[in-house]
């Protein structure tokens, strides 16, 4: 016979299902109603919860809205990057395939967890509120390129790649990504007026190019 699950496991369950609960709600409206449009009765009343619940949880807006940043990035698997690359280099150790795979990993982030409309809230915030710029970058952008300068620092060291410093050529390949994958979106720039190629052309020319400067001929 399975034991019932003791009060403090319920109540714990209970606990983490609200939190999710209400960071979906506190999401939905931030984005839609930007910061100064929130408050926790409101996020209690989206999320069906009490609002002393919201309260109990995390105590203030500043604390939620962090929490809402924490959980919009959490969803990148940063970790899966070191692993995919010891794969690589244990087969072919192809830095293009590698490059390809990590460019694969944003751009199904960018689509599945609302990037574009999250990074305009936090411009349009950040004037007002320099906090919510500097989160967002040390919750989000911060570990992103980070994990990706340890990947080309690791592919430099095996020999993949000639990359002495790896944190510019990081933040270099991400420009390269990002200028079409990104910011037009985020400046609602039509893609007609700008003429953005296919997302696979753009993967493929910044490989192209970031080897070009870092491949090993």
């Amino acid at each position: 016979m399975i034991p019932a699950p003791s009060q403090p496991a319920r109540q714990g369950k209970g606990r983490s299902r609200n939190r999710v609960k209400i960071l979906a709600a506190a999401k939905a409206l931030f984005l839609r109603d930007g910061y100064d449009g929130v408050n926790l009765e409101r996020v209690a009343t989206q999320a069906e919860v009490a609002r002393q619940t919201v309260y109990n949880q995390f105590g203030s807006k500043e604390a939620v809205f962090r929490a809402v940043m924490e959980h919009h990035w959490s969803s990148l698997p940063l970790e899966d990057l070191s692993t995919r690359l010891e794969r690589s280099l244990e087969s072919d150790g192809d830095p293009a395939g590698f490059l390809r795979q990590f460019s694969e990993i944003l751009l199904t982030f960018i689509d599945d967890t609302d990037q574009v409309a999250f990074t305009r809230l936090v411009i349009a915030e950040s004037r007002r509120s320099p906090w919510i710029a500097e989160e967002f970058y040390r919750v989000g952008k911060e570990p992103l390129t980070r994990a990706l300068t340890e990947c080309l620092q690791r592919l430099h060291e095996t020999g993949k790649i000639n990359c002495p410093s790896p944190g510019l050529a990081a933040h270099q390949f991400l420009g390269l990504l990002q200028e079409f994958i990104i910011w037009p979106q985020v400046m609602a720039i039509g893609p007609d007026v700008m003429n953005i190629p296919p997302f696979d052309v753009v993967v493929e020319e910044g490989i192209a190019m970031f080897l070009g400067r870092y491949g090993v001929r």
